[in-house]
């Protein structure tokens, strides 16, 4: 009973167990906060990748693959299979409709042509698109001048089939960073700037340049397409060059469509070269979706199978003229695998943050153990009397052990709110950094200082020098803190086009925390352990002697 008694006496009787509590409080919520954002920054990697371009990807660049019409047929055929869709990934030229005049911005842009239904089912595309019609409720959160408050059902509908279904033409869905116009506002949305350069409202130019049979540039195409709408996938470099144009017209523009093969040597009975057969359509790349239940690498197995069989099958047939690729020569890889380069480097980094950090914990045993054996050497006489009446060793050692059990839990717990609170509002104190500092914050530190400062003339005049030291520390905290806010200028910490994501992960990783909690506990109880063998070794006699 004596236990619980002089653990509440020794919390509640000095400052010093605070200021424990808040040391093992600050170094929880800084490892949770950091390797938070560093499993954050992961987590929307691989959810995105996953998103944009389904479990397992076919590709074979530049020449194409050739009947993939029928491997498509073949691979949804499979259980294992929930979707597959065909790509067509290159780069050319988008010339802006800005600026005025006949100067206009020309950009380099990556280029997937798409079949829309298919796409939307592998990847959710028409999920990213921006403008779409808001719900009555999302309505009340936009601002008067949002475009979004005046768009229709036509808007959304135009950029899910890549289509204006007014002039029934073609058209381009842009990412929303390719236009330099769009600017991204203080609730995470984008409004153009200025106003008239709203992109769905214009065309924009498209330059390619398809490759001959023989492995020769060919002359380039351009193409005029209206911008029907713009996605927004969260990664930056995805959303500051990759725009989407209808398969079948990148197909013409780069000489991938149906042709029909001729044999310049041979000649039918008009004169003309006569007629071997079909060069089938082509496309680069072939997105595949995993059913449920069905892992990315056990997909990429299969898949790597089916079309080694198709491959055959085209082979034995003998009636073919054009095959499709040679299997060895085709990649067929896990999207995990083709971010490897990505993604490996930031698990390492995230793995060796933890490591790092780590050394928080020592410490937090560290401090633990300064500051109990500070108690311990002011506590001496109250032990000398709980040993001089029978108290055992492991009772004196279970008060300091139970002291500093109590410190880690209660600074872990208030480390986790801490860092809830910091992660979840990152991207709101970010942006509030991003900003200048309001005027009315650093009014209020210089009026906290002045306060401070009439209290430390108090304390002078009383001759409290503790209190007159404390208050004067304050006060240059305050003042110094006061011209920061003053002086400061919006400071841009977490770069898009370096982080690859428009906003900072926001959400707490529960394994770090758990761990990082489960570990500050630990060691402070280590921290404690030192003290409390001293406590319980110590002589009674010599102890009631002490002064």
């Amino acid at each position: 009973m004596y236990h619980a008694q002089l653990t509440n006496r020794y919390l509640t009787s000095r400052i010093i167990p605070l200021i424990a509590v808040a040391a093992v409080a600050l170094c929880v919520a800084l490892v949770i906060t950091v390797v938070s954002v560093m499993s954050g920054f992961l987590d929307m990697l691989k959810k995105s990748g996953r998103t944009l371009m389904g479990d397992v990807v076919i590709s074979y660049p530049i020449r194409g693959i050739g009947h993939y019409d029928q491997l498509i047929e073949r691979l949804t055929a499979l259980p294992e299979v929930a979707g597959a869709t065909p790509v067509i990934d290159t780069y050319g030229l988008l010339r802006m409709p800005y600026p005025a005049g006949d100067q206009k911005e020309v950009v380099t842009v990556q280029v997937w042509a798409i079949d829309p239904a298919t796409f939307n089912s592998v990847t959710r595309f028409d999920e990213t698109l921006w403008w779409q019609p808001q719900s009555e409720e999302e309505l009340k959160g936009l601002s008067e001048t949002d475009p979004r408050r005046l768009i229709g059902d036509r808007i959304f509908e135009n950029g899910r089939l890549l289509r204006d279904t007014r002039t029934d033409k073609p058209g381009i869905v842009l990412g929303m960073h390719v236009s330099v116009v769009n600017r991204r506002q203080t609730d995470g949305s984008y409004m153009p700037v200025p106003e008239h350069w709203w992109m769905p409202s214009h065309s924009v130019a498209l330059t390619l340049v398809p490759i001959t049979g023989g492995g020769k540039i060919a002359e380039p195409k351009e193409v005029v397409f209206p911008v029907v709408n713009e996605f927004f996938s969260g990664v930056y470099q995805i959303d500051k060059q990759r725009v989407m144009i209808p398969l079948s017209e990148a197909q013409q523009m780069l000489r991938m469509n149906e042709a029909t093969l001729t044999d310049p040597d041979r000649l039918d009975d008009d004169g003309r070269p006569k007629v071997i057969g079909v060069d089938p359509a082509k496309v680069t790349k072939i997105l595949v979706r995993a059913a449920d239940g069905v892992s990315p690498e056990a997909l990429r197995k299969i898949v790597a199978s089916e079309y080694a069989r198709f491959f055959e099958d085209f082979t034995s047939d003998g009636t073919n003229v054009v095959l499709p690729p040679e299997p060895d020569l085709v990649s067929v890889l896990t999207w995990e695998q083709l971010l490897r380069d990505l993604i490996g480097p930031v698990e390492k980094e995230r793995e060796m943050m933890r490591i790092l950090f780590s050394i928080i914990y020592l410490v937090c045993a560290g401090l633990v153990l300064s500051i109990f054996w500070a108690i311990v050497y002011e506590k001496t006489r109250d032990i000398g009397i709980l040993r001089s009446i029978g108290a055992p060793r492991i009772g004196i050692v279970w008060i300091f052990l139970r002291y500093g059990l109590v410190i880690g839990v209660f600074g872990s717990i208030l480390g986790l709110g801490l860092a809830w609170m910091v992660v979840t509002n990152i991207n709101s104190i970010h942006h509030a950094i991003g900003e200048d500092a309001p005027a009315w914050s650093w009014r209020v530190s210089f009026g906290a200082a002045a306060a401070a400062a009439i209290a430390a003339v108090i304390a002078g005049r009383r001759h409290r020098l503790l209190g007159t030291l404390l208050w004067s520390i304050m006060v240059v905290t305050l003042v110094l803190a006061g011209v920061g806010l003053m002086l400061h200028r919006g400071t841009l910490i977490w770069d898009p086009s370096v982080y690859y994501f428009s906003v900072i992960p926001n959400v707490v990783d529960r394994f770090t925390a758990a761990l990082t909690m489960v570990g500050a506990v630990i060691f402070s109880l280590l921290g404690a352990s030192v003290p409390a063998a001293k406590a319980a070794d110590t002589d009674p006699v010599r102890a009631l002697r002490y002064e």
